[in-house]
Order: structure tokens, then sequence, then C-alpha cells
């Protein structure tokens, strides 16, 4: 994921983790002695006798770093508990022999992975590839044996994820994928905040195509803009899809600027607006001269600044009430998959589906 600040981000991790790491050693036991899961939803303070909890402090900067918390928090208990039970359970001791990655696997990340060649050669990227492809060896070993620990019932596990968050979002200017005078009624939306110039902005999207594709009918999907200041081109890249929206070529043009493996100079972006389909070429030359759409791509940015959005990719995906033109939902960063979009699309499709029965 692309970070727009780094500053406080790091400040707000080491708190978190203090607070949190803390927290978790306590239990709380009934009579029968058994450990109960401690709660996320911790009382920070009471104020005229009212308590305010972490849930009501909750952002989406503090919901992101939680969430990689608790990611990290995994990936350590996951490997402390495999310790502990290897001492009785040889067959779940880790492998310190775990197969290293070939040329092969090394050459295929290279060629696969989106923005990766935008960082430097092959031979460049080698060592940090190669360890990279240790680490995913690494927790798929680990992973593998933990999933036979639970199914066995030798472990029981008490880290309770982030508490759910959710936020309302407005649509504004977004470019939304499907036309709402289609007759359809979508309630549900996955809202994108992206950078043309971020590798995991590209990465997702081909996840995001296929997802539009498989909920062409439930879901409606937006595009906002969300230049991070050190990628100098992106900003233009994004005017230029604004350019191209006058004349019906939105989707095309993005299509085009995501899909090259080089970062596209201003200069060139009427080269790429000519491909992608736009008619009148001087016109989309003297609207990105005149930086048409310069407060349209600042105020998405603002917007999403607001939101507590930090970084690219970020999404929002929850339910959509189209007269307000908000999405209120959860928070996603990063090039999530496939999988876990559609495991929250269809949560939020089946609250939807849900209230309208008991509407009728």
């Amino acid at each position: 994921m692309c970070f727009f600040s780094l500053r406080f981000l790091k400040v707000l991790v080491a708190s978190i983790v203090v607070f949190l790491f803390g927290s978790l050693s306590s239990y709380v036991y009934s009579e029968s002695k058994e450990p109960l899961p401690h709660t996320n939803n911790h009382i920070l303070a009471i104020v005229d006798g009212k308590p305010l909890t972490l849930e009501d402090l909750n952002n989406a900067q503090i919901h992101d770093v939680m969430v990689r918390l608790h990611q990290l928090q995994s990936q350590v208990l996951r490997e402390a508990v495999l310790m502990e039970l290897a001492k009785k359970h040889p067959d779940l001791k880790l492998n310190s022999d775990v197969s290293l990655p070939t040329e092969d696997d090394v050459i295929n990340f290279y060629d696969t992975t989106p923005g990766i060649k935008e960082m430097g050669t092959l031979e460049k990227m080698r060592s940090e590839i190669i360890e990279y492809l240790r680490k995913v060896f690494h927790n798929a070993n680990v992973e593998e044996r933990y999933k036979l620990a639970i199914k066995k019932g030798w472990v029981k596990i008490y880290l309770q994820p982030p508490l759910e968050f959710k936020l309302k979002a407005g649509i504004s200017s977004a470019k939304l994928w499907f036309n709402e005078d289609d007759g359809l009624s979508r309630k549900v939306f996955l809202l994108e905040y992206s950078d043309f110039q971020c590798p995991f902005c590209k990465r997702v999207q081909g996840t995001l195509n296929k997802l539009r594709e498989k909920y062409s009918k439930e879901v409606q999907f937006g595009y906002r803009h969300f230049p991070l200041d050190f990628h100098k081109e992106a900003k233009y890249m994004a005017e230029s899809v604004e350019c191209a929206r006058e004349q019906g070529k939105f989707w095309e043009l993005q299509k085009l600027l995501y899909a090259s493996t080089d970062v596209v100079s201003r200069a060139k972006l009427h080269q790429y607006a000519k491909k992608a389909g736009v008619n009148d070429v001087k016109r989309f030359q003297t609207c990105l001269k005149d930086r048409k759409y310069k407060d349209r791509v600042l105020n998405d940015l603002k917007e999403g600044m607001k939101l507590g959005i930090r970084g690219t990719p970020t999404f929002i995906l929850g339910n959509y009430n189209a007269e307000t033109r908000e999405v209120r939902g959860e928070l996603f960063s990063g090039a999530v998959s496939e999988e876990k979009f559609s495991e929250a699309i269809e949560k939020y499709l089946s609250q939807s589906r849900a209230e309208a029965s008991l509407v009728q």
C-alpha cells in the first residue's frame, strides 16, 4: 500500500502497540477458571459519568493501524503456538529447510507483479524479491501447521480482531461504473480512492474488473482520486481521465494508464487519450493544459483525508443510499484479494435482502 504520510502513523503504531500488547496480557476468568476472550472495546476515560471507549475514538487511521497490528500479532501468535506444541507433537515443528525461491520463482514474480518493474531492473530487485518470497514460503509453512493444530483441537485462540469500523463517505463527483438510470437498484457500493503511480493500485484493478462482472446487477462501483505528493505525475494523470470523462472515455483512459508499465508523463497523456478513443484530442489537450479539473482532483484528495485516508488504494465498502449519495461501511486498504472483497460484499448483500424482506 502506498502511504501519504508516515510520521503520524509511526507515532500512532507505537502508541497502539504499547496499549494493546499491554491489554492482551490480561484475562478475565469465570468461576470455572475458563479464560474468556478479552474485549477489544476498552474504556479509555469516564467523562461526567459517561464512559468513552476505544470504539468511540476509532477512525480510519486508527482502524487501519489496528488491522495491521492484528495481522502482526496473529503471525507471532501462530509461531509461538507451534513452538510450544512441537514439544509433544514433532510433526508440527517448523521446517528450517523450507524451500528457497528458485530462479523461475523470482523471474515469474518480477514479470507478473504490477508496478515492480518501475522500481528497477530484475538484477536490482533480485535480493528484495528473494527475501520477500522466503517470507511467503515461511508463512505458508506456518499456516499449514497452524491449521492442523486447530483441526486437532490442540489450541484455543483468544486473540480478537479489531472492532468493526464503519464510516460514511460521500460519493460527490466520483465516476460511477454503472449507469444509475439503468433501472437497477444497487444497495451496495465499493468506492475506490487510488493513485495512478501506486503499484498496489495497479495490482488491484484486475480484481475489481472480476467483481464488476460478478456483481453487475447488485453492486455499484465508484472511483475517486488520491494522488500522493511524492508521485509527481499522478495528479496530471488524474486530471487527464477527468478531461477524457468529458468525452465519455474516463474508464478507457483509466484502464490504459494503469496497464502502462512506465510512468506516463504529462507530455504523453494526449497519446494515451487518443489510444483510449478520445475523439477531440485538441479539446483534451486544452483541458489538460488549462488544468480544468485540478480542483475536482484536489477535492477528492481533501475529502479522502477528512475520512482518515492516508494511503492508496483505499476502499470503502458498504450500504449505499442513492438519495443522500453516501456509502456507510468498512474501510479496506491495499491490494485486497477477490475472496476478501466477495466475503464482505456477500455480507452486505445479505443484510440488504433481509431488510427488503422485512419491508415486504
